[in-house]
């Protein structure tokens, strides 16, 4: 029987020691597997690749509070952050000398005291206890409020107190968001690198 069309076995050392005209249409077997082969990878990585690149877009906006005892911050806003109309707003700003120099932040009541939640609304309530937290060489309590707005609207609201030191760093992200959602984008850009630069330096460190 021809063995015309009919892709035998073949071992190495008959592709070595097999005549060019053969050993010819191997590589070409070779090579067509390959680009099928890598055809079909390519379709499963475009198929299960994740839409986007999941990077959250804020911008500094200005500090939008009155001049109190402390200097301003900085101010961010994330208008596509939860999805929802009105976005989400983080307030930063460090206390200097302003934190127990031993005990850091003790307390749920320190954080009610200090995190600038008054400067939003004065009519705000702690939804339940706060929780120790940590960013970058920080660490501190974060809690989570309701916020009874201006206008009439009811907000979402994480206070956060983080020391180094005897020195307070502070901040309030608030939105008509969910509370898990509004934790998450906030703590995530507080612990971007550009940010805890910022707050390092800020509580003067490496001075």
């Amino acid at each position: 029987m021809s063995s015309r069309g009919i892709l035998m076995p073949v071992r190495l050392t008959d592709l070595v020691a097999a005549p060019p005209s053969r050993a010819t249409n191997l590589q070409v077997a070779l090579a067509a597997l390959v680009l099928v082969v890598t055809a079909f990878s390519s379709v499963a990585m475009v198929h299960f690749a994740a839409p986007g690149s999941g990077a959250v877009a804020w911008r500094e906006i200005s500090w939008p509070f009155p001049r109190d005892g402390w200097p301003a911050g900085r101010a961010f806003r994330c208008d596509a952050c939860g999805g929802e109309p009105g976005g989400v707003e983080l307030y930063v700003r460090p206390k200097i000398g302003f934190c127990n120099c031993t005990t850091g932040v003790a307390d749920d009541d320190e954080v009610d005291r200090v995190a600038d939640l008054d400067l939003i609304s004065p009519q705000f309530a702690p939804r339940e206890a706060g929780s120790a937290v940590r960013v970058g060489d920080l660490s501190g309590r974060a809690r989570v409020y309701d916020l009874a707005m201006g206008d009439g609207a009811r907000h979402a609201a994480v206070g956060i107190a983080l020391s180094r030191r005897c020195d307070l760093l502070v901040a309030v992200a608030q939105g008509n968001v969910p509370a898990v959602e509004l934790q998450r984008v906030a703590f995530d850009y507080l612990g971007s690198r550009e940010l805890r630069r910022w707050m390092m330096a800020a509580l003067g460190a490496g001075h």
